[in-house]
Formats: C-alpha cells, structure tokens, sequence
C-alpha cells in the first residue's frame, strides 16, 4: 500500500501536476527584468500580482453585474465580496513596495522608459465598470483593438452602479428616467431622487434588505478602491517625490485628483440624510 501511494503522488508523467495546472512553467518566466538591479525583480513581481488580482477583479465583477441586470441579487453579493477581499490584497501588495528606497528605484527606473501603471488596460476597465467613464483614458490602448474594443464596449455599458439603480427602479422605488436612460459613456451625475430613493431603503431596511444589503457592498467596493488608491499614492510620493509619472502624467499630483473621484455618490450622501 505505501509503495502504491508513493506512486500515485511522485509519477506525473501521464498525469496532470500542480505545476502544469497553474502552467507555472509560463507563470514563473514572466519575470524578466531589464537590469541587474537587485529591486527590480520586486517591482515586476508586485505588479504582476497586481494585474492576477485586477484580473479576478474583472471576471467578478462582470459576472456580479450580469446577475444584477436579471435581478438576481443574493449571489451577486457573494462575488462583491469577493471583490472587496480582491481588494485588500491590492492594498497590502504596496506595503511590499515600500521596503523599495528611492535610490533602489532610481537604479532600474530609467530602463523601462515610458512604461507605467497609467497603461494597465485592466485597471482602466475596472474604473469603466465601476462608472469611472473618462473616454481619453482609451488612447494608450489603441494599438491593440480587442482592449481597446473592450474598454469601448465597458465605456458605452451600464455600470456597476447604472444597474444597480436599475434594479432599485424594478424593486418600485422612483428612478427617474433620465437616469436609467443616461449616456452610459460620460461620468454619472448625482440626482436628487436617487438621493432619496437610497434613503428610503435605508430607512425600512427590513422591507429592503436585499437593496440595503447591496448598498454596503457598493460602498465596501469604494471604500476599498479608494483605500488602493492611497496606498498607491503614499507608495509612489515615498519613491519618487513630486517627480513625473514615467507615462506622462503629474506623478503625485495626479493620484492626488484621483482621490477625489466618488464612485456612487448618493450611498455617501445618504449618511447624511438619515
């Protein structure tokens, strides 16, 4: 018997192993680094799981927001938290970074020229599916049409929050048309019913627990994207000061702006309504 079970677990030469599964073999070449740089190995590593996470992120939320859209909520919460745990590990993965002073950073930084962050077509399509729809965000992905073709189709599409007031409107709460009808491509606008028809469910939480339930996911999803956003900020201030972002844009000053930006504004309102 234990020279069966040693068998069975050591000859994978007909067999599917852990590794070729995972296709570790591809995974674990992926890094290559364009210096000898003893930090640059990091810096590859942390954004390359950044983008693993980004990609469950993705896949996630699209299938969270088809169910929405058939009115099917309970497992749609399911993958919101998911999301959200998604999430942290993003905002933790800079804590990582941090342990990269701005001297090791100056010793590759030159190497990979105007390659940055800015350029994560995952990203965007997050921010796009959250309902950060800004169309110039499209231009660095123009040389490759099945992103960019994505990132159009997420620009034109409801967002997450679109169709979450959807289905606050089929639940019989008062949306007005102008808002379920909007042009999905330009950033959504605050509204006064939208305000109160929140407010309406979180004052009769019982009568709607589904949508009151569904509200606190959206803004855990926010709450977390901004928590990202400040740790990427914080990181990149700590590394390279007030210098220019390698893509072009303001480097911290943008980030900065970036704070500013409210996902779902009426679920943050709504605190101050009740």
């Amino acid at each position: 018997m234990k020279e069966t079970y040693q068998t069975a677990h050591t000859d994978f030469s007909r067999e599917l192993s852990y590794g070729d599964y995972l296709r570790l073999d591809t995974l674990l070449e992926a890094q290559c680094p364009l210096t000898k740089a003893h930090d640059e190995v990091l810096f590859i590593v942390a954004h390359q799981v950044q983008e693993l996470w980004m990609k469950l992120i993705i896949h996630e939320l699209t299938s969270a927001m088809a169910l929405l859209e058939e009115g099917v909520v309970d497992p749609a919460l399911k993958m919101l938290s998911r999301v959200c745990r998604a999430q942290e590990q993003m905002s933790q993965s800079w804590e990582v970074l941090t342990t990269m002073t701005p001297a090791d950073y100056l010793e590759f930084r030159w190497a990979f020229g105007k390659a940055s962050g800015f350029q994560s077509y995952q990203y965007r399509l997050i921010e796009f599916l959250l309902g950060n729809k800004q169309p110039f965000m499209m231009r660095p992905h123009r040389h490759r049409p099945e992103q960019y073709g994505r990132l159009e189709q997420a620009l034109r599409s409801p967002s997450l929050y679109d169709l979450s007031l959807r289905l606050l409107h089929r639940r019989g709460l008062n949306i007005p048309p102008e808002v379920l009808e909007r042009d999905f491509a330009q950033p959504y606008q605050p509204h006064p019913a939208v305000a109160e028809a929140w407010l309406t469910v979180y004052r009769q939480t019982g009568r709607y627990w589904e949508l009151y339930y569904l509200a606190e996911k959206l803004v855990d999803v926010e709450e977390n994207f901004r928590r990202w956003r400040f740790n990427h900020l914080t990181t990149v201030e700590r590394t390279i000061g007030h210098k220019q972002g390698t893509g072009g844009t303001a480097g911290v000053p943008y980030l900065r702006r970036a704070l500013e930006i409210v996902l779902f504004p009426e679920l943050w309102q709504v605190r101050t309504l009740l």
